[in-house]
């Protein structure tokens, strides 16, 4: 079939692929090497007096710096390597890759924290990722090798015979992948703030210049070698505390063993808790307050008054008392604090009566960690039906990160790396193993993590809690927050706010760790935000500058022409996504999950289809894909919190079925699934030689006839 290629060899020898694998080992051995012992150094330097906040800097300065020499010394203007990496990527490091492109501050940041707040439910991440990867294998990363191309829209523009599908594929791409790229450069300011003390919006665009570097100068090339230098970072970055919590807490060095056994005494502790009259005081504190706002809301003007006059009477006392300055001062800001007007305070007490309430709940309203499903499914009609509306959350998240993991572009375009079929089969196992050793360890990190807070942190007095928790504190008060609301001076669960994006990050220091290794966690942490970041943000550029710009614009664009825009675009789309994720849009985890449920609507079903039925046609994907992104979009716009004010969508929330807006996926899937096959069957078939591009991508160990 004239005008399209198949499985593109790298064009290297069986000796010379040995050789360049045997110089990998021996880089990386070295590498490896080279960072265990720059650890121990800094671990001597702290012990000899060496500054916390110079420690966060070395590791900011050093990883970021390395990351970048890399992406130097790969520059690159040639083509296949700027996209594909000269496809010669061996498997093993190209798992490795992936493991790193895959394990981003979702992966690493995100998941024990919300194993930490939900329990078992969180464990429809784990199952929903790895599933998703067994799909990868068996339904298209060696299909798309086959077809050996640069991009997804490479395939949706030869497969379904046009610019249209291409295009639509373009859209979706960026879509999906810049709310990614969003969730990316949030961890990247995050971690960038903790190690160098920086303003969040400063650490996003300084950890940002680590990302631009690598990707801008040597494209895949570059990721690629730095993803392979990530990965080694961020694993022994978060193995290392975890082993260390095992040992502190059960003497045994291997915490995938023995959590099991802590889960049984977290559990003991959680019930003791729920009955715990400390406990119960801070629930009857937080409700308080929430009644005296809700007392305000009856007549928003009086009660702004009332606090105003109140307000500035404390200053005027304080003055005339000769008070103390800072005494002085505080009282001066909560007048200034105050709302301006009654519609103001309207909002803001709204706001408060909610915060309070939602804190008026046992255990700071995480569920029992052990706790399948909320409600009960012996209970009365309201626990049955909690019961049923959690396991249908449950199963409806697996499945949109099942499928979102099999369709996301950046996650298929490491498959084109490869020298061969055959490797890029051998690459997703290897992918399966090195993700999975950060997926086994993440609940284990969860429950000891848990054991340490409800076992060493509870029952502290306020003025001996570790410093950690004000250090945290300042770098984000939505992250983590104490208050002794109940007054008695003794930290309870209830009276700490706390978000699962820090738990990682935290760890060794509610361990009792080192700095060091704080600092070590945090570089592990920017290794996975980077390097996700590195791999969505090449494509989104490519899928500009490829597939829009030399595909459909200008065909005759020279390779240099196409490598340079590319380089542009990548530096713009950077620079939007860095100052959207400054506004703080959404948490990380629902911005991930955003982007897996627009891939899954989007690309799913039009390229499985494409591989394994040859009657899809062009007007089926065009449809069933704008369809599919379409009702998922709509759906999200309508019931998030961030995308309803984004919108200005003011109506009820009404979720269809109880779903949750991070599962929106489940709606897009299935109409893009039949529409494909409806408008398929009423449109006319794809031409003889499509049907032959399906059959030669179908059997991938089948070569196409030499002309």
């Amino acid at each position: 079939m004239a005008g399209v290629s198949f499985e593109h060899g790298s064009g290297y020898s069986a000796a010379d692929k040995k050789a360049f694998k045997g110089q990998l080992n021996k880089v990386y051995g070295w590498y490896t090497g080279g960072f265990i012992a720059f650890i121990i150094v800094l671990a001597v330097l702290e012990q000899m007096g060496l500054p916390r906040q110079w420690i966060g800097f070395i590791f900011l300065l050093a990883t970021v710096g390395l990351y970048a020499g890399i992406g130097i010394m790969s520059r690159t203007s040639d083509a296949s390597e700027y996209y594909v990496a000269g496809r010669r990527v061996p498997a093993i490091y190209n798992g490795m890759a992936t493991g790193a492109d895959w394990m981003s501050a979702a992966s690493f940041i995100a998941m024990a924290g919300t194993l930490y707040l939900t329990g078992y439910g969180g464990l429809a991440f784990i199952m929903g990722w790895t599933g998703g990867y067994c799909l990868v294998a068996f339904l298209l990363a060696p299909y798309l090798r086959k077809f050996g191309q640069f991009t997804i829209p490479d395939f949706l523009g030869a497969r379904y015979e046009g610019n249209l599908p291409r295009m639509i594929g373009i859209i979706a791409a960026i879509l999906c992948s810049f709310t990614y790229v969003v969730a990316q450069i949030y961890g990247v300011g995050l971690i960038t703030t903790r190690l160098s003390g920086l303003a969040f919006e400063v650490g996003i665009f300084v950890g940002l210049g680590g990302i631009l570097v690598c990707s801008f100068l040597g494209g895949m090339r570059a990721v690629t070698w730095t993803q392979v230098a990530q990965y080694i970072i961020l694993i022994i970055a978060y193995m290392t505390p975890l082993v260390w919590l095992s040992v502190k807490q059960t003497s045994v060095p291997i915490p995938h063993v023995v959590y099991g056994y802590q889960l049984e005494k977290v559990t003991a502790k959680e019930k003791l808790l729920r009955e715990d009259a400390k406990e119960k005081e801070v629930i009857a504190a937080f409700k308080a307050a929430a009644d005296g706002f809700d007392a305000k809301l009856k007549d928003p003007v009086a009660a702004l008054e009332a606090d105003r006059a109140a307000a500035e009477k404390k200053v005027a006392d304080l003055k005339a008392a000769n008070g103390p300055v800072k005494e002085i001062q505080d009282a001066e800001k909560a007048l200034s604090s105050l709302p301006k007007n009654a519609d103001d305070a309207k909002k803001a007490w709204t706001a408060a009566k909610a915060a309070n309430t939602a804190r008026a709940v046992p255990l700071a309203g995480m569920p029992n960690h052990a706790q399948i499903f909320a409600g009960d499914p012996n209970g009365d009609e309201k626990a049955q039906k909690a019961y049923d509306v959690s396991r249908r959350n449950f199963l409806a998240l697996i499945f949109c990160l099942m499928i979102g993991t099999a369709a996301l572009p950046h996650i298929l375009m490491r498959y084109y790396t490869t020298p061969s079929v055959k490797e890029a089969r051998e690459s997703v196992t290897w992918s399966l193993f090195f993700i999975f050793l950060l997926y086994f360890s993440a609940p284990a990190l969860a429950v000891l993590v848990k054991y340490e807070v409800l076992n060493v942190l509870v029952g502290t007095p306020f003025d001996q809690l570790p410093r950690w928790i004000t250090n945290w504190a300042r770098v984000d008060p939505t992250l983590l927050s104490v208050v002794d609301i109940n007054k008695d001076g003794i930290f309870q669960l209830g009276e700490m706010k706390i978000g699962g994006d820090i738990i990682v990050l935290a760890t060794p220091e509610i361990g009792g760790l080192p700095y060091v290794v704080s600092g070590m966690v945090a570089a592990g942490g920017l290794a996975a935000a980077l390097s996700t970041a590195d791999g969505l943000l090449l494509t989104i550029a490519n899928a500009l500058s490829h597939d829009l710009y030399y595909k459909m614009i200008d065909p005759n664009a020279s390779t240099a022409r196409r490598v340079a825009i590319s380089k542009a675009l990548l530096l713009v789309v950077a620079l939007c996504a860095a100052y959207v994720a400054s506004q703080k849009p959404a948490d990380i985890l629902f911005l991930v999950s955003a982007a897996f449920s627009f891939a899954a609507a989007a690309f799913f079903p039009a390229l499985v289809l494409g591989v394994f039925w040859k009657r899809a046609n062009k007007w089926g994907a065009t449809l069933g894909m704008i369809a599919g992104l379409g009702v998922t979009f709509y759906y999200m716009v309508v019931t998030q919190p961030w995308m309803r004010g984004l919108f200005g969508v003011t109506k009820p929330v009404v979720l269809w079925w109880d779903i949750q807006p991070i599962s929106a996926g489940l709606f897009g899937v299935p109409l893009g699934f039949a529409v494909i096959i409806i408008v398929s069957l009423l449109t006319p078939a794809p031409k003889p030689e499509t049907q032959e591009l399906v059959e030669h991508v179908r059997y991938p160990n089948v070569r196409p006839a030499k002309a």
